[in-house]
């Protein structure tokens, strides 16, 4: 099932690398034919394209766009207790973590009487996306709101697919599951829409549309969580009128192993990973053929007993799964760092110094015991991490991604006069004679001959 790539003996080099690694094939840009007729439907019609959208591609027209209070009230009052309880783990966790993250405004005095402030700022309004189509995710909930009400953010917006799959008070409306994390959070501004027709809403907002009952949605200044390839087509064409997080790829897990690991964990994880997506990519890195057999048993014997079979079977056989077999644990980091996972297992002896070696990778899980659905849930970690490579770049979701750094710059006239010879000379050297003049405008539009004769007490 799980095809393999032998680079033994080879120059594990990074042009060879990217051309033989497993990866899926994801054509962000050819669905920008699809998402801009859909998008600019949205900028023009407001709230009766979201709604005939919803109709057209996910089979159920909401009965209103925003859920309403006592639906999401409702949805909390019929949870499954199990699952409220492990919501609620998660989402103390995920508060604990996230909590540690935040930044303190930092003042430098550069020279007497001149100081740069690096302040800490969150954005003001947050669209929070939550997938809903092969598989519920109330735990995307909880990993996108928990860094951005830690972060300070002011206003949160939740929006998710309607599912038509509802009955009685949530028909029409996102998962219950889904409406009952974001009660359990606080969120309640939460919208039934989805794909394309989302992130357009979340970034041009909506008019007031009194014929369709629909109150004005504001508009956000950043988007983040995952979706499918139309969701991350329609973030790339808005980018810039809103800020995104990043452009999601199928999900992907890597396992570095060695001769010591256990198969059959191995083996269940691959799997875990398959059964998000037809297009999910579950590789196997390892300097041990006997590994690699015993893997490939096991996965021949779960996967028939897997509820998901099917699409765990495409992902599996798929090009961005298989087995990558390399001479040694040095050259197994070397293919992990040019792959770049987002979730990367490493099951080897002495597996933190391991770990510890590792440059890129959206999350990196220690052991036999911290397997990526650790991580995905309870950990208190994110789950909302870079793919497709993109982990050699950039990072998962944090308080970091919902704030802003803002330098404020205060020097009074002395500490301006100490460096006004400087920066005219450099306005000079770029042409800009424009830029000096701002500086000499404040010395009767000269320099000042002795910066330290003419220091004043005027602060």
């Amino acid at each position: 099932m799980l095809s393999v790539s032998d680079l033994r003996g080879q120059v594990l080099d990074a042009r060879t690398l990217r051309a033989t690694m497993p990866r899926a094939e994801l054509d962000v840009e050819a669905a920008l034919d699809v998402v801009r007729p859909i998008c600019d439907d949205v900028h023009e019609r407001g709230a009766a394209a979201v709604l005939e959208l919803a109709e057209r591609f996910d089979g159920v027209r909401p009965p209103t766009l925003r859920v309403p209070a006592h639906v999401l009230e409702a949805a909390v009052d019929a949870l499954d207790p199990d699952v409220r309880a492990a919501l609620e783990v998660s989402i103390e966790r995920a508060r604990v973590v996230h909590r540690a993250q935040r930044r303190e405004d930092v003042t430098v005095q550069v020279v007497p009487g001149g100081t740069v402030t690096e302040r800490w700022v969150p954005v003001q309004r947050v669209g929070l996306y939550v997938p809903g189509g092969l598989a519920v995710y109330p735990s995307s909930v909880v990993m996108n709101v928990v860094p951005a009400q830690e972060a300070g953010v002011e206003s949160l917006v939740v929006t998710s697919p309607p599912q038509r799959e509802n009955h009685g008070l949530f028909a029409g409306y996102p998962h219950p599951t889904i409406l009952a994390a974001c009660q359990l959070l606080g969120v309640d501004e939460v919208y039934a829409a989805g794909g394309a027709q989302a992130i357009a809403m979340l970034a041009y907002g909506l008019p007031a549309d009194a014929d369709l009952g629909i109150d004005e949605v504001r508009p956000v200044t950043l988007v983040t969580g995952p979706g499918n390839v139309y969701v991350a087509s329609a973030k790339r064409l808005l980018k810039g009128l809103v800020g995104i997080d990043a452009e999601a790829g199928p999900t992907e897990i890597a396992v570095l192993a060695d001769e010591t690991a256990d198969a059959d964990c191995v083996a269940a994880d691959l799997i875990s990973q398959a059964e998000h997506d037809p297009l999910a990519g579950s590789v196997l890195v390892t300097d041990s053929e006997d590994l690699v057999d015993r893997v490939v048993a096991a996965v021949e014997r779960r996967v028939p007993d897997t509820k998901h079979s099917g699409r765990v079977r495409t992902a599996l056989t798929g090009k961005q799964s298989g087995v990558v077999l390399v001479d040694d644990l040095d050259a197994g980091i070397a293919v992990v760092d040019e792959y770049a996972a987002e979730h990367l297992e490493i099951h080897t002896r002495d597996s933190a110094a391991v770990a510890a070696r590792v440059r890129n990778a959206g999350a990196i899980f220690v052991g036999q015991y911290s397997p990526v659905s650790l991580g995905d849930y309870i950990a208190g970690s994110n789950h909302v991490l870079p793919t497709g490579g993109t982990a050699k770049h950039a990072s998962g979701l944090s308080v970091q991604s919902f704030l802003r750094g803002i330098h404020v710059i205060d020097y009074d006239r002395d500490a301006l006069a100490g460096v006004a010879r400087h920066a005219v000379a450099l306005a000079q050297s770029e042409d800009l004679p424009g830029h000096g003049q701002a500086v000499t405008a404040r010395f009767g539009d000269g320099l000042p001959d002795d910066p330290a004769a003419t220091r004043t007490e005027d602060r």
